[in-house]
């Protein structure tokens, strides 16, 4: 039987950093018979999604950036949530990715059409057909509500950081904060600048480092104008900087009880209150969950206005939040401030080869792929940010620029070698992801602590246990030797 022929060579999932890289590259090398998949009305992924008051990128802007795409306007070090989605509604416009984007197409499912050797993709709008799929969902994409009883006859607003409702009146008013992460120490200064009251329910407290964060001038913005090479050795400095910060996260743990001195310092010097402090002091090795950065979150809890609350919640009332310990607290608006579904990416399912659930996979044993990219059962299908390529010191943007190089190269070889269908070799990811979790046992996230980046059942399926120039080397050049090759739907080169 004759195969058919898809109506895309490549289908992008998302619109973020990964999705707009990947669909700048596919163009910078021809390719055209693309399209990237958005479920929402525009583009820029976590970015878009994400407005909450005083949201901000962690890392500095000149390394949180294209390397091909080097702005010298960048307004500070560290940029805000309005300026990231500027820069990728900037870069989509000057590379000319616009037109693949097709908006409103939710993925619901894919399914591996072994006989066509293509993706049957199931959209919001319909069935959608691709040789191949680069999945661009990303980790923070799916927002992780806890279940907590009686949370449903909440009566005012209540919402997740990342569906922000604007719309929600909460000047002068008692809001309840549920989290304490890396969204809750952005927005909870800018919520005690309008409310009446700010109850901050922790469960742990992070470890919370100063933001060197400050303007770009003027004079700044015009050398990098005038002299890229001067922005170039300033992105290269910060870039191994923060390689040498991973150190104490993959060689040895104990490396950082230097940067825990100096966050100690830091609390101290801006919490005065001793028993505000010890509650939140963190009682785990730093590194083990995310480290923070601000300046603004501790004097906020300072503030007479603001309470910490350390005591469980046993259950949301009408109007109030009950404590574990009998306290009833009242509140006229919850947020949400409790991360992401991170050790279960997936917000779709995927059927590959014989019927096998890629998600019920990963539900089972963790999610796991070579080098993050590829996952023996799913032929023609790669992962931009996928399993153990997370970071927890350095730029994602550099390892989503490593792996769109990676992808490239499959697909270049398809296309030479007229294949149908490339899929890894299940003892080449066995092997890889053997020697990483090997490695990952001997790092700081296994320390002990509770975080975003374990399962339950103890796997680490988030983080590369190593650095960035490492992974970088490492999928440099595609093997075609690590994956089986086929020039006919079910056949073999």
């Amino acid at each position: 039987m004759q195969a058919d022929e898809p109506e895309l060579d490549v289908a992008i999932i998302g619109s973020g950093f990964s999705g707009i890289g990947m669909a700048i590259a596919l163009l910078k090398q021809g390719w055209t018979q693309f399209a990237v998949l958005e479920r929402a009305a525009s583009l820029g992924g976590t970015w878009r999604d994400n407005h909450y008051p005083g949201c901000a990128c962690d890392i500095p802007s000149i390394l949180y950036s294209y390397s091909f795409e080097q702005s010298p306007r960048w307004s500070r070090m560290y940029p805000q949530q309005p300026e990231i989605l500027s820069y990728l509604h900037h870069c989509a416009e000057k590379y000319g990715v616009n037109p693949y984007f097709r908006f409103g197409h939710g993925v619901r499912a894919m399914r591996w059409d072994e006989a066509q050797a293509f993706w049957r993709i199931e959209t919001d709008q319909g069935e959608i057909t691709a040789r191949a799929v680069v999945s661009g969902m990303g980790a923070l994409s799916q927002p992780s509500i806890p279940a907590i009883p009686g949370q449903e006859r909440f009566a005012g607003p209540a919402f997740h950081s990342a569906h922000w409702d604007h719309g929600a009146d909460l000047a002068e008013k008692t809001l309840a904060v549920i989290g304490t992460g890396a969204s809750s120490i952005q927005f909870v200064p800018e919520l005690a600048k309008i409310a009446r009251r700010v109850l901050v329910f922790q469960r742990t407290p992070p470890w919370i480092l100063p933001k060197a964060d400050r303007p770009l001038g003027p004079r700044e913005t015009k050398i990098y104008a005038a002299l890229p090479m001067v922005q170039h050795a300033h992105r290269e400095a910060l870039f191994w900087l923060n390689e040498s910060r991973a150190l104490g996260f993959i060689v040895d743990p104990k490396i950082m009880v230097r940067a825990q001195r100096l966050a100690l310092r830091f609390l101290e010097r801006a919490v005065p209150d001793a028993a505000l402090r010890a509650k939140l002091t963190p009682n785990y090795i730093m590194g083990c969950k995310r480290i923070l950065i601000s300046n603004e979150y501790y004097p906020a809890m300072m503030a007479p206005h603001v309470e910490l609350i350390t005591e469980g919640i046993a259950e949301i009332g009408r109007d109030e939040i009950v404590t574990q310990a009998g306290r009833r607290v009242a509140a006229d608006a919850i947020i949400y401030g409790t991360g992401f579904q991170t050790v279960e990416p997936l917000s779709c399912d995927v059927i590959g080869r014989f019927g096998r659930s890629l998600r019920a996979e990963w539900q089972a044993r963790g999610a796991e792929a070579h080098l993050g990219l590829s996952s023996e059962g799913f032929p023609n299908l790669f992962f931009l940010m996928g399993p153990n390529t997370g970071l927890g010191h350095n730029s994602m943007v550099a390892m989503i620029e490593a792996q769109i190089g990676y992808t490239m190269q499959a697909l270049a070889l398809m296309r030479a070698k007229g294949l149908a269908s490339l899929e890894v070799r299940a003892d080449a990811q066995q092997q890889s992801n053997a020697r990483l979790q090997a490695r990952i046992t001997k790092t700081v996230w296994q320390t002990g602590c509770r975080s975003w980046y374990v399962r339950e059942d103890g796997r680490n399926a988030t983080l590369w246990p190593g650095f960035v120039f490492q992974y970088q080397n490492r999928v440099r050049a595609l093997d075609p030797a690590d994956f089986h090759l086929a020039r006919q739907a079910g056949g073999q080169a």
